[in-house]
């Protein structure tokens, strides 16, 4: 089959990024626009406890949530069954019909196994195609991040859109460098600089049918390797039993449950003291707190060194676990240890996990 107006399948975008790149103010801003309308969207997110779903203002029954870890084989079964459900309710009727899939993975997400999925499952590939890979890459931290993360490597490589977010937070100088290196890794993928995570939807749209040819020799690599390790669980019936909450040897999530409700200045001040200290080992922080004399869940991230500005939800979650209305932070973190951070918040905070 060729992209054409004669190819009914659903065009499939996944949008992936590294631990803190924006993706999820970017698909809020995707999804107000009129081109995106009847878009399913599905998201995977990585630890036990899931945040960024809540903080999808199209939340519907075509967002569905992938939780059982970063996207390897374990989600990958799951992303299979969705998208299979998601197309026999739309044949059904029980859901509108839908005009595209957008797959927002996990900041720690290798993109290989997805785009192997996607063009490999017979039932899917009859369905679905496969519309583009959109990257986006932090333009304050993706120099670092490139550095120090193969995941973030192959990001960028397998593009066919890369999205330079929070060039408003970064200099020039960062920009052209993390540019230039990005050229050199992907040479064929458009640079499209992006700030407060506004970008148009006829950027990501359209790209065409995914073609490993048109990119490094790493990418038809790295997509024959996951043909391999399909063909070899296959063969032996091997099954992949994966800790949601760990990535790595070195890499691991963990969340906070706090039950009262938090002094703001104290807890900011806690959130400082960890990221000057510690903000090479956190890689992302990201929750809901109830914070005292605001009756709406405040939004709170982090990315290494940086606390950004919270925003807030216009109302608690309806479903488990916010629905208690405890505040709730999870914690993505390299080499450290839980306990210090549980510290620093029973020290500078009076606040003690509850779980």
């Amino acid at each position: 089959m060729t992209s054409s107006d004669s190819d009914r399948r659903i065009p499939v975008i996944i949008l992936t990024g590294f631990l803190g790149a924006g993706k999820t103010t970017l698909l809020n801003h995707l999804l107000t626009q009129p081109e995106m309308a009847e878009t399913a969207v599905l998201i995977n997110e990585f630890g036990s406890i899931a945040v960024d779903h809540h903080l999808v203002e199209k939340i519907d029954d075509d967002v569905i949530l992938l939780d059982s870890g970063c996207i390897c084989c374990t989600v990958r079964g799951d992303l299979t069954r969705s998208l299979t459900d998601l197309f026999m309710r739309c044949l059904r009727r029980e859901l509108t019909p839908i005009r595209r899939v957008i797959i927002e993975t996990t900041g720690l997400a290798d993109p290989s196994p997805v785009i192997f999925t996607l063009m490999e499952d017979f039932f899917l590939l009859e369905r679905y195609r496969i519309d583009g890979v959109v990257t986006a890459v932090d333009a304050t931290h993706g120099e670092g991040q490139l550095g120090a993360h193969g995941e973030a490597i192959k990001q960028v490589a397998m593009a066919d859109r890369l999205l330079l977010t929070k060039t408003d937070l970064a200099t020039p100088e960062q920009i052209d460098s993390l540019a230039r290196r990005l050229t050199a890794m992907n040479p064929s993928a458009p640079q499209i600089q992006v700030q407060q995570g506004a970008v148009a939807a006829s950027v990501i749209l359209d790209c065409g049918l995914y073609d490993p040819a048109g990119k490094s020799p790493d990418v038809a690599g790295w997509l024959a390797e996951e043909k391999v390790r399909e063909e070899r669980r296959k063969a032996h019936g091997q099954h992949h039993h994966h800790d949601v909450d760990r990535h790595d040897a070195h890499v691991y999530s963990f969340a906070l449950t706090f039950a009262e409700p938090l002094q703001w200045a104290a807890f900011a001040d806690t959130v400082s003291v960890l990221l000057e200290s510690m903000g090479e080992r956190i890689l992302r922080i990201k929750g809901l707190l109830n914070v005292i004399g605001d009756h709406k869940p405040r939004v709170v991230q982090c990315v290494q060194h940086v606390l950004y500005p919270y925003t807030r939800l216009d109302d608690w979650p309806a479903d488990a676990p916010y629905n208690d209305r405890q505040s709730r932070l999870v914690f993505i973190v390299r080499d450290l240890d839980q306990s210090l951070v549980e510290q620093a918040f029973a020290m500078f905070c009076g606040a003690r996990d509850q779980c």
